[in-house]
Protein backbone atom coordinates (compact mmCIF):
# COMPACT_ATOMS: atom_id res chain seq x y z
CA UNK A 1 0.00 0.00 0.00
CA UNK A 2 1.33 3.43 -0.77
CA UNK A 3 0.11 5.79 1.58
CA UNK A 4 -0.17 9.68 0.44
CA UNK A 5 -0.98 12.56 2.58
CA UNK A 6 -3.23 15.75 1.97
CA UNK A 7 -4.00 18.65 3.58
CA UNK A 8 -6.96 21.60 2.91
CA UNK A 9 -10.69 22.64 3.62
CA UNK A 10 -13.30 22.03 1.20
CA UNK A 11 -11.67 24.08 -1.77
CA UNK A 12 -8.75 21.61 -2.13
CA UNK A 13 -12.16 19.08 -3.76
CA UNK A 14 -10.91 20.37 -7.82
CA UNK A 15 -7.02 19.53 -6.81
CA UNK A 16 -7.60 16.87 -4.95
CA UNK A 17 -9.69 15.35 -7.33
CA UNK A 18 -7.58 15.91 -10.15
CA UNK A 19 -4.50 14.85 -8.51
CA UNK A 20 -5.46 11.73 -7.40
CA UNK A 21 -7.08 10.66 -11.53
CA UNK A 22 -3.20 11.33 -12.36
CA UNK A 23 -1.94 8.88 -9.74
CA UNK A 24 -4.49 6.34 -10.03
CA UNK A 25 -4.32 6.50 -14.02
CA UNK A 26 -0.35 5.44 -13.57
CA UNK A 27 -0.01 3.43 -10.54
CA UNK A 28 -1.54 -0.10 -10.01
CA UNK A 29 -0.54 -0.55 -6.38
CA UNK A 30 -3.37 0.15 -4.41
CA UNK A 31 -3.05 3.88 -2.51
CA UNK A 32 -4.53 4.85 0.00
CA UNK A 33 -4.60 8.88 0.46
CA UNK A 34 -5.42 10.34 4.16
CA UNK A 35 -6.88 14.16 3.65
CA UNK A 36 -5.91 16.39 7.12
CA UNK A 37 -8.74 18.96 7.23
CA UNK A 38 -10.22 21.04 9.96
CA UNK A 39 -13.41 23.96 10.24
CA UNK A 40 -11.52 27.37 11.05
CA UNK A 41 -14.41 29.37 10.68
CA UNK A 42 -13.21 31.70 13.40
CA UNK A 43 -10.48 33.02 11.14
CA UNK A 44 -12.37 33.14 7.86
CA UNK A 45 -16.21 31.96 7.08
CA UNK A 46 -15.40 29.73 3.67
CA UNK A 47 -12.50 28.04 6.03
CA UNK A 48 -14.77 25.00 5.76
CA UNK A 49 -13.89 21.33 6.65
CA UNK A 50 -13.56 18.76 3.41
CA UNK A 51 -17.21 17.43 3.42
CA UNK A 52 -18.30 13.66 3.64
CA UNK A 53 -20.06 14.41 0.46
CA UNK A 54 -16.74 15.39 -1.43
CA UNK A 55 -14.61 12.32 0.44
CA UNK A 56 -17.37 9.94 -0.61
CA UNK A 57 -17.17 11.41 -3.99
CA UNK A 58 -13.49 11.05 -4.40
CA UNK A 59 -13.62 7.43 -2.98
CA UNK A 60 -15.87 6.46 -6.11
CA UNK A 61 -13.84 8.28 -8.24
CA UNK A 62 -10.04 6.35 -7.08
CA UNK A 63 -12.59 3.00 -6.57
CA UNK A 64 -13.33 3.30 -10.68
CA UNK A 65 -9.87 2.46 -11.11
CA UNK A 66 -8.67 -0.02 -8.09
CA UNK A 67 -11.15 -1.10 -5.69
CA UNK A 68 -8.41 -1.38 -3.45
CA UNK A 69 -8.11 2.24 -3.30
CA UNK A 70 -9.63 4.16 -0.75
CA UNK A 71 -9.73 8.20 0.47
CA UNK A 72 -9.71 8.52 4.34
CA UNK A 73 -10.79 12.17 6.20
CA UNK A 74 -9.34 13.25 8.98
CA UNK A 75 -10.71 16.12 10.77
CA UNK A 76 -7.59 17.71 13.11
CA UNK A 77 -9.35 20.54 14.22
CA UNK A 78 -9.38 20.14 17.90
CA UNK A 79 -5.47 18.68 17.78
CA UNK A 80 -4.98 22.18 15.24
CA UNK A 81 -6.74 24.42 18.40
CA UNK A 82 -4.22 22.91 20.84
CA UNK A 83 -1.24 23.42 19.01
CA UNK A 84 -1.21 26.50 16.79
CA UNK A 85 -4.70 28.55 18.22
CA UNK A 86 -3.54 31.95 16.86
CA UNK A 87 0.28 31.42 17.12
CA UNK A 88 2.34 34.06 14.89
CA UNK A 89 1.89 31.70 11.70
CA UNK A 90 -1.59 31.84 11.37
CA UNK A 91 -1.42 34.28 8.99
CA UNK A 92 1.39 32.72 6.66
CA UNK A 93 1.43 33.49 3.64
CA UNK A 94 -0.73 30.56 2.52
CA UNK A 95 -3.91 29.64 4.40
CA UNK A 96 -3.00 27.88 8.14
CA UNK A 97 -4.05 24.61 6.23
CA UNK A 98 -0.32 24.43 5.28
CA UNK A 99 0.72 23.91 9.07
CA UNK A 100 -1.34 20.79 9.26
CA UNK A 101 1.04 18.47 7.85
CA UNK A 102 3.47 19.53 11.10
CA UNK A 103 0.48 17.67 12.86
CA UNK A 104 0.95 13.99 11.04
CA UNK A 105 3.41 12.49 13.82
CA UNK A 106 0.23 13.32 16.85
CA UNK A 107 -2.25 11.38 14.29
CA UNK A 108 -2.66 8.28 15.69
CA UNK A 109 -2.58 5.19 13.09
CA UNK A 110 -0.01 7.38 10.28
CA UNK A 111 2.08 4.69 8.87
CA UNK A 112 5.83 4.57 9.18
CA UNK A 113 6.23 6.09 5.73
CA UNK A 114 3.93 8.78 4.35
CA UNK A 115 4.36 10.83 0.69
CA UNK A 116 2.77 14.63 1.56
CA UNK A 117 1.78 15.98 -1.49
CA UNK A 118 0.45 19.52 -2.07
CA UNK A 119 -2.43 19.90 -3.50
CA UNK A 120 -1.69 22.04 -6.88
CA UNK A 121 0.64 18.46 -7.79
CA UNK A 122 0.10 16.54 -10.95
CA UNK A 123 2.18 12.86 -10.87
CA UNK A 124 3.45 12.07 -14.50
CA UNK A 125 4.54 8.42 -13.96
CA UNK A 126 3.86 5.91 -11.46
CA UNK A 127 3.70 7.43 -8.08
CA UNK A 128 5.54 4.19 -6.52
CA UNK A 129 9.29 4.79 -8.14
CA UNK A 130 8.72 8.15 -5.39
CA UNK A 131 7.59 6.18 -2.62
CA UNK A 132 9.72 3.47 -2.79
CA UNK A 133 12.64 4.94 -2.59
CA UNK A 134 14.84 4.18 0.53
CA UNK A 135 14.62 6.29 3.13
CA UNK A 136 15.74 4.15 6.38
CA UNK A 137 18.09 6.72 7.30
CA UNK A 138 16.55 9.90 6.95
CA UNK A 139 13.72 11.94 8.32
CA UNK A 140 12.75 12.65 4.44
CA UNK A 141 13.09 12.71 1.43
CA UNK A 142 12.79 16.42 -0.53
CA UNK A 143 13.63 18.38 -3.63
CA UNK A 144 15.58 21.89 -3.60
CA UNK A 145 13.58 24.56 -3.81
CA UNK A 146 13.93 26.41 -7.57
CA UNK A 147 14.39 29.61 -5.94
CA UNK A 148 15.02 29.28 -2.50
CA UNK A 149 17.97 27.43 -2.45
CA UNK A 150 19.82 30.60 -4.17
CA UNK A 151 18.40 33.03 -1.85
CA UNK A 152 18.49 31.54 1.13
CA UNK A 153 20.70 28.19 1.40
CA UNK A 154 21.84 25.83 -1.13
CA UNK A 155 20.09 22.59 0.14
CA UNK A 156 17.10 24.67 0.81
CA UNK A 157 13.74 22.77 0.12
CA UNK A 158 10.75 22.81 -1.40
CA UNK A 159 7.98 21.24 1.13
CA UNK A 160 5.33 20.65 -1.88
CA UNK A 161 6.69 17.21 -1.62
CA UNK A 162 7.83 15.79 1.39
CA UNK A 163 8.75 11.56 1.70
CA UNK A 164 8.09 11.44 5.54
CA UNK A 165 10.15 8.48 7.33
CA UNK A 166 7.48 8.75 10.49
CA UNK A 167 9.29 6.24 12.37
CA UNK A 168 12.56 8.35 12.23
CA UNK A 169 10.73 11.70 12.66
CA UNK A 170 8.99 10.23 15.86
CA UNK A 171 12.74 9.22 16.98
CA UNK A 172 14.24 12.94 16.06
CA UNK A 173 11.20 14.83 16.78
CA UNK A 174 11.74 16.84 13.85
CA UNK A 175 7.63 18.03 13.59
CA UNK A 176 7.80 18.73 17.52
CA UNK A 177 10.72 20.70 16.92
CA UNK A 178 9.53 22.45 13.63
CA UNK A 179 6.07 23.17 15.68
CA UNK A 180 7.21 25.36 18.52
CA UNK A 181 9.80 27.33 16.07
CA UNK A 182 6.51 27.97 14.29
CA UNK A 183 4.83 29.14 17.85
CA UNK A 184 7.70 30.92 18.35
CA UNK A 185 9.00 33.12 15.69
CA UNK A 186 7.24 34.54 12.95
CA UNK A 187 8.56 32.81 9.65
CA UNK A 188 8.79 34.45 5.67
CA UNK A 189 7.60 30.50 4.65
CA UNK A 190 6.12 29.27 8.14
CA UNK A 191 6.09 25.40 7.78
CA UNK A 192 8.46 24.62 5.09
CA UNK A 193 10.99 26.88 7.27
CA UNK A 194 9.85 25.30 10.40
CA UNK A 195 10.97 21.51 8.85
CA UNK A 196 13.96 22.89 7.15
CA UNK A 197 15.50 24.33 10.55
CA UNK A 198 14.43 21.28 12.60
CA UNK A 199 15.73 18.50 10.38
CA UNK A 200 18.81 16.26 11.55
CA UNK A 201 19.07 14.60 8.09
CA UNK A 202 16.93 14.43 4.68
CA UNK A 203 17.84 13.28 1.33
CA UNK A 204 17.80 14.79 -1.68
CA UNK A 205 16.29 14.14 -4.45
CA UNK A 206 16.44 14.86 -8.77
CA UNK A 207 14.34 17.57 -9.85
CA UNK A 208 12.04 15.22 -11.52
CA UNK A 209 10.18 14.20 -7.91
CA UNK A 210 9.03 17.84 -7.50
CA UNK A 211 9.41 19.93 -11.04
CA UNK A 212 8.17 23.28 -10.01
CA UNK A 213 8.87 25.14 -13.86
CA UNK A 214 8.47 22.84 -16.63
CA UNK A 215 5.20 21.32 -17.06
CA UNK A 216 5.81 19.12 -20.16
CA UNK A 217 8.98 16.94 -19.31
CA UNK A 218 8.69 13.02 -20.11
CA UNK A 219 10.23 12.14 -17.01
CA UNK A 220 8.41 14.11 -14.59
CA UNK A 221 6.92 11.94 -11.67
CA UNK A 222 5.84 14.78 -9.39
CA UNK A 223 4.72 18.21 -11.51
CA UNK A 224 4.24 21.01 -9.06
CA UNK A 225 1.98 23.97 -10.19
CA UNK A 226 3.56 26.42 -7.73
CA UNK A 227 3.68 30.07 -8.07
CA UNK A 228 6.33 31.20 -10.58
CA UNK A 229 8.46 34.75 -10.58
CA UNK A 230 8.52 35.81 -14.33
CA UNK A 231 10.81 38.81 -15.98
CA UNK A 232 9.50 39.29 -18.99
CA UNK A 233 7.57 41.32 -20.29
CA UNK A 234 7.81 42.97 -16.63
CA UNK A 235 9.18 41.38 -13.55
CA UNK A 236 5.49 39.46 -12.05
CA UNK A 237 4.45 36.16 -10.56
CA UNK A 238 1.95 33.63 -11.92
CA UNK A 239 -0.28 31.30 -10.22
CA UNK A 240 -2.14 28.88 -12.61
CA UNK A 241 -3.56 25.31 -10.85
CA UNK A 242 -3.89 21.75 -12.99
CA UNK A 243 -7.73 22.24 -12.36
CA UNK A 244 -7.33 25.93 -14.07
CA UNK A 245 -7.41 24.13 -17.74
CA UNK A 246 -8.02 27.01 -19.74
CA UNK A 247 -4.74 29.11 -17.88
CA UNK A 248 -2.58 26.25 -17.85
CA UNK A 249 -2.95 25.27 -21.89
CA UNK A 250 -2.83 29.32 -22.56
CA UNK A 251 0.10 30.74 -20.15
CA UNK A 252 1.58 27.46 -19.15
CA UNK A 253 1.50 25.88 -22.55
CA UNK A 254 1.20 22.21 -20.77
CA UNK A 255 -0.67 19.43 -22.28
CA UNK A 256 1.12 16.43 -20.50
CA UNK A 257 -2.08 15.88 -18.42
CA UNK A 258 -5.04 16.86 -20.89
CA UNK A 259 -5.80 13.29 -20.41
CA UNK A 260 -6.56 13.13 -16.99
CA UNK A 261 -8.10 16.61 -17.21
CA UNK A 262 -9.89 15.36 -19.37
CA UNK A 263 -11.69 12.93 -17.14
CA UNK A 264 -11.37 15.17 -14.55
CA UNK A 265 -13.97 17.56 -16.47
CA UNK A 266 -15.90 14.42 -16.41
CA UNK A 267 -16.38 13.59 -13.37
CA UNK A 268 -16.81 17.48 -12.39
CA UNK A 269 -19.88 17.62 -14.16
CA UNK A 270 -21.13 14.21 -12.64
CA UNK A 271 -20.40 15.76 -9.39
CA UNK A 272 -22.29 19.20 -9.93
CA UNK A 273 -25.11 17.44 -11.73
CA UNK A 274 -25.89 15.05 -8.24
CA UNK A 275 -25.22 17.86 -6.56
CA UNK A 276 -28.44 20.35 -8.24
CA UNK A 277 -30.48 17.28 -8.11
CA UNK A 278 -30.21 17.09 -4.60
Amino acid sequence: MIYILLCGNAKVFDGALTQLISITNRTQEPVCCYIMTMNLQRIREDFTSISDEQIAFLNQVVKSKNPKHQVKKLDVTKLYEEEFHQCVNESAYCTPYTLLRLLADKVEGMPDKLLYLDIDIMVGDDIGKLYHIDVTDYEYAAVKEKYGCWIIRPDYINAGMLLFNMKKIRETGLLEKARRLIKRRKLLFADQSAIFWSTSKKLLLPRIFNEQSKFNKKDTVICHFCKRLMFRPYPHTENYKQWQVEEIHKYLKCHAFDEDLNEYLQWKNKYDREKESE
